[in-house]
């Protein structure tokens, strides 16, 4: 861009208090975040916000509610069995994010005594927690001031300062207007008022500037183009693999394995696959030698972080058989309790048709 940006008309110590008038009359009743007057739950903005990971509200409202119900405390969920925690969070996806649950539930249990540190640098070294976490749960759950640094953020940051540099070499210089921005008391409140503001008003695609507390502020808004910020850099094409899912009957059973405990979907039920490659790796890698296969005309597709990826559905119906040693046999009318992650429960769809 090289059109001249307007000035803002509010000086950067004036944001604060606007956005938290604005948040004190509209923040979001989320049931991971305290009520005015209550005392946050570490462990709740903990949880929540491992869970919002690439994840949105909508998804993880009610998985969190379940969660909750069956580990009310980090005691609980340290104490939980590795499978039945990978189990609940099927579905979710990213299930690293599940695996560091665990082992940060257990880090904080066996280190501090089963209670959260408050400070950042402390908080860093639990699994899964990172820059951004840390400051979060510093900020909500503590109250210490700590610049909290979302995609949210980034993005009324950006408009807020018409940052021309592209993502992500602009960070620096977000992080040095946002911990401008951060006020000293009310951290907690302010970062969650921005993330308020950027999943309502300050959205990506349309933002409603007419409503935003922060118009006067914006420079973007003055602009005319708000939807132009933050700039990025053009997307590149994900690469595309083939794989091969097996799917075997037994007697009204399907065969489930257990995937290795690292790597992609790292632990989790299954049906049994190939390997997942450039080309379709046709029959390579079935589980059960001398079934007589029958390919499915339909593809399962699904799109990970890195890579999208067609599965084969390869079907089979056997009378004996010896169970592979990682494998399970798994009532079919009981499938949707398996856990199975979501690629696999496409497939499986499929499987059942």
């Amino acid at each position: 861009m090289n059109a001249k940006v307007p000035d803002a008309k509010i000086a950067p110590d004036a944001i604060a208090p606007a956005l938290l008038g604005w948040y004190d009359g509209h923040r979001r009743d989320l049931p991971w975040r305290a009520k005015p007057g209550e005392i946050a739950d570490p462990y709740r903005v903990w949880l929540s916000e491992i869970m919002l990971q690439q994840t949105t509200v909508a998804t993880v409202r009610p998985r969190f509610a379940a969660f909750i119900g069956r580990w009310p405390s980090v005691a609980a969920l340290a104490a939980a069995d590795d499978a039945d925690l990978m189990s609940a969070w099927a579905g979710l996806g990213y299930y690293a994010r599940a695996r560091n649950l665990l082992a940060g539930a257990r880090a904080i249990v066996r280190n501090h005594g089963g209670r959260f540190p408050a400070d950042e640098a402390t908080l860093r070294t639990l699994p899964g927690v990172g820059e951004y976490t840390a400051a979060a749960i510093s900020a909500i759950a503590f109250g210490r001031r700590a610049v909290v640094i979302d995609g949210n953020v980034e993005r009324i940051v950006s408009r807020l300062f018409a940052v021309e540099a592209p993502l992500p070499g602009s960070k620096p210089v977000i992080r040095a207007h946002a911990d401008a921005i951060t006020p000293a008391s009310r951290a907690g409140d302010f970062a969650q008022a921005m993330m308020d503001l950027g999943a309502s008003l300050c959205s990506s695609r349309a933002p409603d500037c007419l409503l935003c507390p922060l118009r006067s502020a914006c420079r973007a808004a003055a602009s005319g183009r708000p939807d132009a910020y933050p700039i990025k850099p053009p997307k590149k094409a994900k690469p595309q693999r083939h794989g091969t899912v097996f799917w075997i009957e037994r007697a009204g059973h399907v065969l489930l394995v257990r995937r290795p405990a690292t790597g992609l979907l790292g632990g989790m039920r299954a049906l049994p696959t190939g390997p997942w490659q450039e080309t379709p790796p046709g029959l390579a890698g079935a589980p059960i030698e001398g079934a007589a296969w029958r390919v499915a005309s339909a593809r399962a597709t699904h799109v990970f972080t890195h890579f999208r990826l067609e599965l084969m559905l390869a079907i089979a119906t056997i009378d004996g058989h010896a169970t592979p040693a990682n494998g399970e046999w798994w009532a079919i009318d009981a499938l949707d309790s398996a856990g199975l992650p979501t690629v696999f429960a496409k497939a499986a769809r499929l499987g059942r048709r």
